[in-house]
């Protein structure tokens, strides 16, 4: 019985209808990422952080919430190949959904497949600019592709959205400036 549920999620999308309309909250992150640069510490970043997360997580409907879920689930469980089947299903059902492509870019980064990661958070980074956590792992990517110079460039700029990200111990201070 444990099996009936992974199995429909995969193969869900080749049954069911067309992803609904993906809900638009560029207004709210677009808020929420003006109040990080402006966050006086830590903490406060933190639930804004939490925000952000539950906007990027809100998937259009039951069946690609299903997915998402199941995928980040495997993940957590180093099931990296099975997270990105089934993220892939998500991304093949939902294209116009970010976090499909960002959460299987984090499972091929956990698979040091870098180049199958930096091409979701590309796409991530098309349907939503200002997505941090895309950035960083843009960046974090870009560093195991020994890309460093272009990696600090995309690291400051998720720095400069949220001066609290926990990347930002990764950042080398440029010869005469200062961070």
């Amino acid at each position: 019985m444990k099996w009936i549920f992974p199995l429909c999620i995969i193969a869900a999308p080749a049954i069911a209808d067309v992803c609904p309309p993906v809900t638009d909250h560029t207004e709210r992150l677009s808020e929420i990422v003006t109040e990080l640069g402006l966050a006086r510490g830590e903490g406060d970043a933190r639930v804004l952080t939490q925000e952000l997360w539950s906007l990027w997580t809100d998937a259009p409907d039951d069946l690609a919430q299903a997915m998402l879920d199941e995928g980040m689930s495997r993940r957590s469980s180093f099931d990296f190949l099975g997270a990105r089947t089934v993220l892939g299903r998500l991304v093949e059902y939902c294209p116009d959904y970010a976090e499909g492509y960002n959460q299987r870019a984090f499972a091929s980064y956990l698979s040091q497949d870098f180049e199958a990661a930096l091409v979701d958070l590309d796409r991530t980074l098309e349907l939503v600019p200002n997505h941090i956590a895309a950035l960083s792992g843009r960046a974090l990517t870009l560093m195991g592709l020994g890309r460093h110079e272009e990696a600090q460039d995309v690291l400051r700029s998720a720095v400069e959205m949220n001066p609290w990200l926990q990347e930002r111990a990764l950042l080398i201070e440029p010869i005469g400036t200062d961070l």
